[in-house]
């Protein structure tokens, strides 16, 4: 894909954060942008937010965990745009607690949003993706391939997607179907806002960065960027590429930085 020009897009947890960014900068690139997620009211501002700025876009209403509400979504979709072209699997949640605090629930949940909600959604899009040869877009995280304190369930999701996708990959290759994983560092999305506790109800603890924090309009820039560039992986920032070399070449070290820089921003 030499451009985004004409091409329709579906970003999922699109009305906030990272996916809004990332609707509004395939907007920006003369793409038909579809915008799902579950929040009504903000999932209708960011669509005419894009139509604001001159982009064909438009809501659908759509909870990621739920099969047949992502199945109609990309129905309605094919049915306004004629086919999808990109799939972008952005939406998802956060937890901040340790197992040892954590209910299995809480793990559960994570990953219905994270991977189910991105299985889910591929599976609906998957017969015009393969018509149109077009590309799976996965919002990974460093949490993707690295360990993160705290966020047990979060981690767990995000290999999973990279397991399922790289995978996916691999099958769909001789379809002309292509899949990039986008593995951002800690990012001012709005996620802290509604992380979830070690239980149903609970407050997360306090949260805990490090380095320098990313804007959506930088992943977004990314994402566009890897999606014309045909990548497989792709890393927004220094800090997210240091950390893949590092993981794989000294384990034991990242996982001592991480704790150690983690243990200092939170105090």
């Amino acid at each position: 894909m030499r451009s985004a020009s004409g091409k329709t897009v579906v970003v999922t947890g699109a009305a906030g954060g990272i996916g809004r960014a990332i609707a509004l900068r395939f907007g920006d690139a003369g793409a038909r942008v579809a915008l799902l997620d579950r929040d009504a009211e903000p999932l209708a501002s960011a669509a005419e937010a894009l139509r604001a700025r001159g982009a064909a876009g438009e809501a659908f209403a759509c909870d990621v965990t739920r099969p047949d509400d992502c199945e109609g979504a990309l129905r309605a979709v094919v049915a306004r745009f004629g086919g999808v072209d990109v799939l972008v699997n952005n939406a998802g949640i956060t937890h901040r607690s340790r197992f040892a605090e954590t209910d299995v629930s809480i793990v559960r949940a994570v990953m219905e949003v994270n991977f189910f909600g991105s299985v889910h959604c591929t599976k609906a899009a998957l017969p015009s993706l393969i018509e149109r040869r077009g590309r799976v877009v996965v919002i990974s995280s460093v949490a993707g391939f690295a360990p993160l304190v705290e966020r047990a369930g979060y981690a767990a999701s995000k290999h999973a997607l990279h397991g399922f996708f790289d995978t996916l990959r691999a099958e769909l290759a001789p379809s002309g179907v292509a899949v990039t994983l986008v593995c951002p560092s800690f990012t001012a999305s709005g996620i802290d806002r509604h992380a979830l506790g070690g239980a149903i109800g609970a407050a997360p603890r306090a949260w805990s960065t490090t380095g320098r924090l990313s804007t959506p309009e930088e992943v977004a820039e990314a994402v566009h960027r890897a999606v014309l560039r045909n990548r497989r992986l792709a890393f927004p920032t220094w800090l997210g590429r240091a950390s893949w070399h590092l993981s794989r070449v000294a384990p034991a070290l990242f996982e001592r930085i991480m704790v150690r820089r983690l243990a200092a921003s939170s105090s």
